[in-house]
């Protein structure tokens, strides 16, 4: 589910920013996480790590900064791989942080999070609230493996409390790297900014075959339609987007019927030709690496996660 970049921050913060230079005040609660570290009061107020990356002040500062930096994204890689290496089968699921528990949208997650959890799959969020922390909920609640993926933000949330296993990052590409290397395909329910962001990279990533075969599942017809309506009639009709590229994503209502096309895109992974189906030590076998089609995404790496 997506990064939770949907929350604004508190007038309070904002107006902390103000003439303060990039230094940020420390969230409501008082804690802040960057990476691995937690951060309160005085210590609190540091600036984001990507926006430090990304914030060049003047040329040749890279040489004395930057190599450096290196490190610390390598050192997330490293930690990111270390912790989910041994996961087995997952899906990474999307959806806004703004989902109220108790609404619709919530308990959709929730059901969504349990049927990933009778499937055998373990379920990946960003670890944050709203449908997030529902999926997780669900994830638990189906004694399945429930992961959170944070991110460094300007208005800190913290793991929500349904994760078993979570690992905070200060770079979002070191964290969008792991949403897509340990996972079978993604789950997409109602969300904003953060949750479309998520969305068309998994789709641009199908498209150009830089993963193969990987379902990308939407959740809420009506959420989704006018979207979906859009890029036909505006991006296809003036020739920005194939038509085929449409395909790379299918829209339902059940939870159901969602999970089941998942399990379905790695089954056409372990066996692309319908024979000699392939094995593997996780349960979802690791038979080839078949070409799939564009359709829904085609193959699925087998064996969980992609070189």
């Amino acid at each position: 589910m997506g990064m939770s970049t949907e929350p604004q921050p508190t007038p309070d913060q904002t107006a902390g920013n103000a003439g303060s230079g990039r230094r940020e005040v420390p969230p409501a609660n008082g804690i802040r996480h960057k990476g691995p570290l937690e951060l309160r009061r005085k210590a609190a107020k540091v600036t984001m790590s990507d926006q430090t990356l990304l914030d060049t002040k003047g040329p040749g500062q890279f040489v004395h900064t930057d190599p450096w930096r290196v490190l610390r994204i390598q050192s997330e890689f490293v930690e990111g791989f270390g912790a989910l290496a041994d996961l087995g089968p997952a899906v990474s699921v999307f959806g806004s942080a703004r989902t109220v528990p108790g609404s619709l949208n919530y308990e959709l997650a929730v059901d969504v999070g349990r049927k990933l959890a009778d499937a055998g799959l373990a379920v990946i969020t960003g670890g944050g609230p709203g449908s997030m922390e529902a999926a997780n909920k669900g994830a638990v609640q189906g004694n399945g493996v429930s992961v959170g993926l944070g991110i460094e933000l300007p208005f800190e949330q913290g793991m929500n409390q349904w994760v078993d296993l979570g690992i905070n990052f200060r770079y979002f590409f070191a964290r969008k790297t792991m949403f897509v290397k340990y996972a079978q395909g993604f789950i997409v329910l109602p969300g904003g900014l953060g949750t479309l962001d998520e969305l068309f990279e998994a789709m641009v990533l199908v498209q150009t075959r830089k993963v193969t075969s990987f379902p990308i599942v939407l959740i809420g017809t009506a959420f989704w339609s006018p979207m979906l309506e859009w890029l036909q009639t505006t991006l296809v009709a003036e020739g920005m987007m194939a038509e085929e590229d449409l395909d790379l994503v299918q829209v339902v209502d059940d939870p159901a019927l969602a999970v089941e096309l998942i399990v379905e895109g790695a089954a056409r992974h372990r066996n692309p030709t319908g024979n000699n189906p392939g094995t593997g030590s996780n349960g979802m076998g690791n038979g080839g690496m078949g070409n799939g089609g564009m359709g829904n995404g085609g193959a699925v790496n087998g064996n969980g996660p992609r070189a």
